[in-house]
């Protein structure tokens, strides 16, 4: 059965299929979803979200990307994720009253899709169903990031940077004759603060594995990956 959605950007691709708090239901109840979904696009540098703003929709990332990111106590910024293409953000917002714990800003123009809080409950008060598949989803999910978190508290620099390079290869990566072109989202400063470490240092461990022929940075921009074994093995993943 074919699924129509209010929004403009979900013409071919439902952005709902992309939510994995949806991800258990069927066509019919994502059909339910999408006649309340609106969309909102934002200019690059614009802020979607503000700290401290109280919030009541889900927004769901259908093109560009934003970092999510906070301040720390002496004015630093700190990046906490990356969102992209099929990313969502403000998922705790349907199930209670709670204020933004982030600023969110757009890397890119970008599109979004958006779901209310008042929609959501007036959906979930008429079908229970739902509510108890994307209670389940979310148990799961919270499992899935207290393994991730564990797993920060105890790896070095080096295993951290292997890591995000891989995880970005894997959102921006395109293949090309000598290996994997991956196109940035973020600038050397952005990558240090992303990662809690000084800019220098990310600097002098790019160098690092450029010499170690495990990577050939082609601008400011962009850093090709020329052996992804090796590099998985630094970031500790099997």
């Amino acid at each position: 059965m074919p699924i129509a959605c209010n929004c403009g950007h979900c013409t071919h691709d439902l952005c709902m299929h992309r939510v994995p708090i949806f991800s258990s239901l069927n066509n019919e109840e994502l059909s339910r979803i999408a006649e309340l979904i609106h969309h909102r696009d934002y200019k690059k540098g614009e802020i979607i979200v503000s700290e401290g703003e109280k919030t009541e929709s889900i927004v769901i990332m259908h093109e560009g990307s934003a970092k999510a990111y906070k301040y720390t106590a002496d004015g630093r910024e700190q990046i906490l994720y990356i969102f992209s293409e099929g990313d969502f953000f403000g998922e705790h917002n349907l199930l209670s009253n709670q204020t933004a714990s982030f600023f969110v800003e757009a890397l890119q123009d970008v599109k979004t899709c958006v779901l209310s809080k008042q929609q959501f409950q007036q959906l979930i008060h008429r079908y229970p169903e739902i509510a108890i598949k994307i209670i389940d989803e979310l148990g799961q999910r919270m499992a899935r990031l207290e393994n991730a978190l564990q797993s920060m508290g105890v790896r070095n620099v080096d295993s951290r940077l292997g890591s995000l390079l891989i995880e970005f290869k894997g959102k921006y990566g395109s293949s090309v004759p000598e290996g994997t072109l991956i196109h940035l989202p973020l600038s050397r400063e952005g990558i240090a603060n992303y990662l809690g470490i000084a800019r220098e240092t990310v600097s002098r461990k790019l160098g690092q594995l450029e010499q170690d022929g495990i990577i050939r940075s082609v601008n400011n921009k962009s850093i090709l990956i020329l052996k992804e074994d090796a590099l998985l093995e630094i970031a500790g993943i099997s």
